[in-house]
């Protein structure tokens, strides 16, 4: 009777650990672009869209921790470096979260490539946040407006403290950023001198916007809901979408994405242009 009582329990344990270890957003594995980054370093999140499977969540999975979707409506186009996603109206990929990057990003930085000629006011990602965090429906958002000759960029961070729109507007708009050729952006939050600097093609834009004496962001990930790459945080319903709405804080990036990342570290000049040299 003892050893049947210590083979049940040691059965009932290894079952657990087997589920409990489990991502349970990740359908079967099998092989999809991985990064040299390890886990716990400073890359938390990543997807380069280069996969070829009939499993259109596997050619979306985060490289980082194997993180797969919930939902990629979203097509396959050449990129960058291999393949990428053409971003659609009304549709979006969406994951349960960046996996520890709002937990670990005092200082961050968000690197994407983009290819985009027709303009409206749209966003590149969204982190949506429960009801009634913030009257936009978001922890972070990048939003982009204004028209293909002058464009805007607008970076939103809502943290434990405080709010801040990080925005390239007027005199500061980024130029030729939309004009129907792949460019790179990286937005690198510095939390030591709470700023933020806007990267072009592997170039530092003249203007940085300043957190005054923010620091450190500390990002509430009990109350961001998820991560959306090609959406913004509010959701359309079915009665919007049928009757064509257009919402700034809902509208989906109708232009091309590749390789997406999220660091929880602000990456140095010499480490930004290198992703643009490498088409990384």
């Amino acid at each position: 009777m003892k050893n049947k009582i210590i083979n049940i329990v040691g059965t009932l344990t290894l079952a657990f650990f087997t589920f409990s270890c489990q991502n349970l957003d990740r359908p079967e594995l099998g092989d999809f672009p991985k990064d040299a980054t390890a886990p716990g370093g400073p890359l938390k999140f990543f997807v380069a869209f280069d996969g070829t499977s009939n499993n259109v969540l596997m050619n979306a999975v985060d490289s980082v921790k194997a993180k797969f979707p919930s939902d990629n409506p979203l097509a396959s186009i050449d990129g960058i470096s291999g393949k990428a996603v053409q971003g659609a109206q009304y549709k979006y990929i969406k994951y349960s979260s960046a996996n520890d990057f709002a937990q670990t990003a005092g200082s961050f930085t968000v690197s994407v490539w983009t290819k985009k000629s027709l303009m409206k006011t749209d966003h590149i990602f969204s982190m949506p946040a429960a009801s009634g965090y913030h009257w936009s429906g978001g922890s972070m958002f990048l939003l982009t407006e204004g028209s293909v000759s002058t464009p805007i960029l607008k970076f939103f961070v809502k943290d434990k403290t405080g709010e801040k729109w990080f925005e390239w507007v007027g005199g500061n708009s980024p130029l030729g950023i939309f004009d129907g050729q792949w460019h790179h952006l990286a937005f690198v939050y510095d939390g030591s001198t709470s700023t933020m600097t806007l990267y072009i093609d592997g170039q530092p834009h003249a203007f940085k916007s300043v957190w005054n004496n923010h620091g450190n962001v500390v990002l509430e990930s009990s109350k961001i809901t998820g991560l959306k790459i090609g959406a913004g945080p509010q959701e359309f319903t079915p009665e919007q979408i049928a009757s064509g709405a257009d919402d700034w804080l809902k509208n989906s990036w109708t232009g091309g994405i590749d390789q997406f990342r999220m660091y929880s570290t602000a990456l140095t000049p010499a480490e930004v242009q290198a992703l643009f040299i490498k088409k990384k």
